[in-house]
């Protein structure tokens, strides 16, 4: 987080403060995994840094004292690079990258304005999102219809136990939406040397498995590495193509420390 994003931040700290205490809610703890969906298209080279951006929960967010971020809570933020691909022509060059980076700053729980600082995991495009929503019969005998999570982990309707593809168990489905600890993994994007930590707490994670990290169903996007310099909560990019992503494309998110 730049010192400028950290100063924004601080402002609206300010702001709630002399607004009042009912106003605002505490902050959002580190680590928080906050599943969302863009309620809008944005493209690189069309869009322009400051064009608002908005977003909402897909599930329940469980927060400490019992506080909830119901689904479907909207977050705001902003464009803060904008870069279409321009194919180089010139014998051998490399290519230089699209990029698309936003910034959630402000989350508008029920009667509280929160600002927060998020950092991405993964990214889903509206198809493979929409494939993690519908069930899937696996064999004739699969009627209920087994639930593929973005990242491969999957559940059957009939239990509330989440599965890994090599058969552990990686989380769990419970009242409020799907839940689980997020493992340590490397980007699926071979282009990107992303990389997304562990959490030693459940988390919300509604479409996505535990150890989603990196983009998936956005041909040749991929997710640029943490501590962006504009202090992006995303910051996508590509070689081959400017980055566009369509309303209906989800983002696991996590909150990061404002200190």
């Amino acid at each position: 987080m730049t010192l400028s994003g950290l100063a924004k931040l601080d402002l609206l700290a300010a702001a709630c403060l002399l607004a009042g205490v009912s106003l605002c809610a505490q902050p959002i703890p580190a680590s928080t995994a906050i599943p969302v969906v863009l309620t809008h298209s944005v493209a690189a080279g069309q869009a322009h840094p400051g064009d608002p951006v908005t977003a909402k929960t897909l599930q329940d967010v469980l927060l400490p004292g019992g506080r909830v971020l119901p689904r479907g809570t909207d977050l705001t933020g902003q464009v803060v690079a904008s870069t279409p691909f321009v194919f180089d022509a010139t014998p051998y060059a490399v290519q230089k990258p699209s990029v698309l980076s936003i910034r959630f700053d402000t989350i508008a729980a029920p009667g509280a304005t929160i600002p927060v600082a998020l950092d991405v995991r993964a990214v889903a495009g509206p198809v493979a999102s929409h494939e993690a929503e519908i069930p899937h019969s696996l064999d004739e005998i699969d009627w209920s219809g087994t639930r593929i999570l973005v990242g491969g982990e999957s559940f059957s309707p009939l239990e509330k136990t989440v599965f890994s593809p090599d058969g552990g168990i990686a989380g769990y489905r419970r009242s409020q939406g799907i839940f689980a600890r997020l493992r340590a993994e490397g980007s699926v994007n071979p282009e990107s040397n992303f990389t997304c930590e562990a959490t030693s707490s459940e988390q919300s994670v509604a479409i996505f498995s535990a150890n989603a990290c990196g983009v998936y169903g956005i041909q040749s996007v991929f997710l640029a590495q943490k501590g962006s310099p504009d202090g992006a909560s995303l910051s996508l990019a590509s070689l081959r193509r400017s980055v566009r992503l369509y309303a209906g494309t989800t983002a696991l998110l996590q909150a990061i420390s404002s200190q």
